[in-house]
């Protein structure tokens, strides 16, 4: 059955990963651009710099909205210093942005990652649906916890998948996108499972190298720095290796749920 997340036992694990300052000074001004995301409709726009030894994040809400959060963060990514501004709402968006870009950077070490994806949790196990954004993860979600007798939500758009003892684990966290779902639990991973719109509802396997781009693709970090990317890599093969991982052409139906559902954990 799901469980509440450990604390951890030692000292050295106790220590926090990283710290978040917020501050009234603006930071310094970025070297050069190292990733902008594409501006579409609705979705947030973040900015990825070199700043001095360390990096700059600036965070807009969506396209056409002034930045609202500036992160500077060390080179090792332990220390962040945030200056936020604008409406309260939009304070908010910047520290949560914040938290989690700085989490997903610094826990990288630790065999974690942190993914862009609906969890459901059924029979003590967790199950992750990952694709692009309005592809129906949530969706496909709801149509397990309607249909699929003992099913329920876990994190609906930023769950932590860790290796713990050997054992892939995935987490709740405090970011589940629209749905606020805040679960401090955690189950072993039954399966991955990316999902694709398609006429008809059909599902296939993946292969280990299929499963490791799959799930690369829907992780949060930025390859291009070697510290992560290495680290992100080590996991990245136990997952592919151990976790079954498929692929789902599917509608918005009760079959399609019932389909993923059969295959991966009938």
């Amino acid at each position: 059955m799901p469980r509440v997340a450990r604390f951890p036992e030692t000292a050295a694990e106790a220590a926090p990963i990283f710290n978040l300052l917020l501050t009234n000074e603006r930071p310094g001004t970025p070297d050069a651009t190292l990733f902008r995301s594409a501006e579409e409709s609705g979705e947030p726009v973040v900015g990825f710099y070199r700043c001095g030894e360390g990096y700059l994040a600036e965070f807009s809400p969506m396209p056409g909205r002034p930045v609202c959060g500036v992160l500077e963060i060390s080179g090792d990514f332990r220390e962040g210093k945030l200056f936020a501004e604008g409406s309260p709402s939009d304070q908010v968006f910047a520290i949560n942005n914040s938290l989690m870009l700085l989490f997903a950077f610094a826990s990288a070490a630790r065999q974690a990652l942190e993914m862009h994806a609906s969890v459901v949790m059924h029979g003590g196990r967790g199950f992750l649906f990952l694709g692009r954004s309005g592809t129906g993860k949530s969706t496909h979600s709801s149509l397990w916890i309607k249909h699929i007798e003992g099913t329920e939500l876990l994190n609906d758009d930023n769950p932590v998948v860790r290796i713990v003892d050997g054992t892939v684990r995935v987490f709740g966290t405090p970011w589940s996108g629209k749905t606020p779902c805040y679960k401090a639990q955690d189950v072993p991973v039954g399966a991955i499972v990316r999902l694709r719109q398609a006429p008809e509802n059909s599902i296939a396997r993946l292969g280990t190298v299929q499963a490791y781009a799959s799930v690369m693709a829907s992780c949060s970090g930025y390859r291009p720095i070697r510290a992560l990317a290495d680290a992100q890599h080590e996991t990245l093969s136990v997952i592919a290796t151990d976790i079954p991982c498929y692929e789902l052409g599917c509608l918005p139906d009760e079959a399609a749920a019932r389909l993923c559902w059969q295959t991966v954990d009938g």
